[in-house]
């Protein structure tokens, strides 16, 4: 119980220190009477100086290290972690296959209009219409970016395969690795797995 609120009393002590100093530039700048006048200019690093002493004594007094602990309070922690980015409309994907369209150079990404479940959200395996140079096209979610089920690979990016309204793909070969989950359902995409090299 003791050991928060002595690091509080530091914490607040600085903080009273840096008002102190605020208000004396702000007072000097405007010409007019202060009353921290006597106090130093260099009230920053005197408020450093402060907070050292208290934590050296500290130290002596509790025989404990302070500084990890310290950081600890005043340290905050923000999440980085990206959103999660499944597969629905106005998503943007990338097609991994060597058809005509794939290979052409697009000054923007493939753009999904239509998932072909109940849900919206595409996953692995699922079939979703595409808007990709001016044209509609239907493709085969072959990865995604979305964390899916344990042991599913997760991409950098959203992947899709080219297929036409028999579910034949447009392309020869598909250029990067496929899930090894989409073997469990050879029968219904037996076409696309065997233009396809390798499998994670």
């Amino acid at each position: 119980m003791l050991l928060p609120l002595l690091v509080l009393w530091i914490a607040v002590s600085k903080e009273v220190l840096r008002l102190q100093c605020v208000i004396h530039i702000r007072e000097r700048k405007q010409n007019k009477f202060c009353p921290f006048s006597r106090v130093p200019n260099s009230l920053v690093s005197y408020a450093g100086r402060i907070t050292r002493i208290h934590m050296a004594l500290l130290n002596r007094r509790l025989g404990l290290s302070l500084t990890h602990l310290s950081s600890t309070v005043i340290q905050r922690h923000f999440s980085i972690t990206g959103a999660r980015q499944a597969i629905q409309k106005l998503t943007r994907v990338r097609v991994v296959d060597n058809s005509a369209l794939g290979n052409t150079p697009y000054h923007r990404p493939p753009k999904c209009i239509h998932v072909y479940n109940k849900t919206g959200v595409g996953k692995v395996g699922d079939k979703i219409l595409l808007a990709i140079k001016g044209e509609k096209k239907k493709a085969l979610i072959v990865g995604h970016k979305m964390p899916g089920p344990t042991m599913t690979p997760r991409f950098d990016s959203n992947n899709v395969v080219l297929i036409d309204d028999n579910g034949n793909p447009l392309g020869t070969r598909i250029k990067t690795p496929i899930p090894y989950s989409l073997r469990r359902r050879e029968g219904e995409f037996s076409k696309v797995l065997a233009i396809a090299h390798n499998f994670v």
